[in-house]
C-alpha cells in the first residue's frame, strides 16, 4: 500500500474524531502538490484522492495555505537527487485564524527538516473568541429568529452531505451562527442609535420653536406652571 492510500485509510478510521481543534502532523512520505517536489512532477491519482478526502473533512495544508508559491522542502533524497516536502501539518479550515505563521527550519540532526507553527495569541482576539455569549434577548425579536432560521436552512443546504461528519458540521455551524448573531446585534444597535439621534434632534427642534410647541415641550419637561398667589 502506497503512502497516500495509507494516510487515506487512517483518515477514514479517525474521521469521526476530527474537529475544529484537530492538527495532524508528521512524515506523510508523500508530496501533496507539484510545488512540494523540486522536479515539479504532476501528482498522481492516489494523491489527488487524498486531497479530495482532506477537502471533504475541511482539512487544509497549513504551510501551503500560508506559502502558496514557496518552493521549500523538508527532505532530500540522495538516491534520486531531488528535494521534496513530504512532512505536513494539517489543520481545520475554521481554525485558520488561530495560526500566526509557519516555517520550515533546517536540521543538522535529521534527514528531515523541522516545521515550526506559531499560534496567534492576540489578546483581543482571544478575549473576543473566548468570552462571547449569546444575548438571549435577541431570541425575543421575531425578525432575528426569522433571519437565524433562514441562515440555518441555507447552511444545511450548502454543507450537509454524506461526506461531512456530524462533528465538522456542528463546529462549522456554531461559527457561522455566532457571526450571524453578532452581525444582527450590530445592525440592531446601529438602528437603535439612529432612532435615538433622530428623536433627540426632533426634541431639540421642538424646544427651540416659538409658540405653543415650545410651551408644550417646556410643560412636558418641567411640569405645568404653578399658580401664583398675592398681588403684584
Amino acid at each position: 500500500m502506497g503512502a497516500p492510500k495509507y494516510i487515506l485509510k487512517l483518515l477514514e478510521d479517525f474521521k469521526r474524531e476530527i474537529n475544529s481543534n484537530t492538527i495532524i502532523l508528521g512524515n506523510f512520505n508523500t508530496p501533496m502538490t507539484p510545488l512540494d517536489k523540486s522536479s515539479r512532477q504532476k501528482i498522481n491519482k492516489d494523491i489527488k484522492s487524498l486531497n479530495d478526502e482532506l477537502n471533504q473533512l475541511d482539512l487544509i495544508d497549513i504551510y501551503r495555505t500560508f506559502h502558496r508559491k514557496a518552493a521549500e522542502y523538508t527532505f532530500f533524497s540522495s538516491a534520486h537527487g531531488t528535494f521534496s516536502k513530504i512532512d505536513h501539518m494539517l489543520g481545520h479550515k475554521v481554525s485558520l485564524h488561530k495560526f500566526k505563521k509557519i516555517e520550515i527550519i533546517s536540521s543538522i540532526f535529521s534527514d528531515h527538516n523541522n516545521m515550526k507553527l506559531e499560534h496567534n495569541y492576540n489578546k483581543n482576539t482571544q478575549k473576543y473568541l473566548n468570552t462571547w455569549r449569546l444575548n438571549s434577548m435577541l431570541l425575543n425579536n421575531e425578525w432575528v429568529t426569522e433571519k437565524i432560521k433562514e441562515e440555518i436552512k441555507n447552511f444545511l443546504e450548502t454543507n450537509e452531505n454524506e461526506h461531512t461528519t456530524i462533528q465538522n458540521l456542528w463546529d462549522t455551524a456554531k461559527t457561522a451562527l455566532r457571526e450571524k448573531f453578532i452581525a444582527l446585534q450590530a445592525y440592531l444597535k446601529k438602528q437603535e442609535k439612529f432612532l435615538i439621534d433622530f428623536l433627540t434632534l426632533q426634541l431639540k427642534e421642538l424646544q427651540s420653536s416659538p409658540g405653543r410647541y415650545g410651551s408644550a415641550v417646556g410643560e412636558s419637561a418641567c411640569g405645568p406652571e404653578r399658580p401664583r398667589f398675592g398681588s403684584r
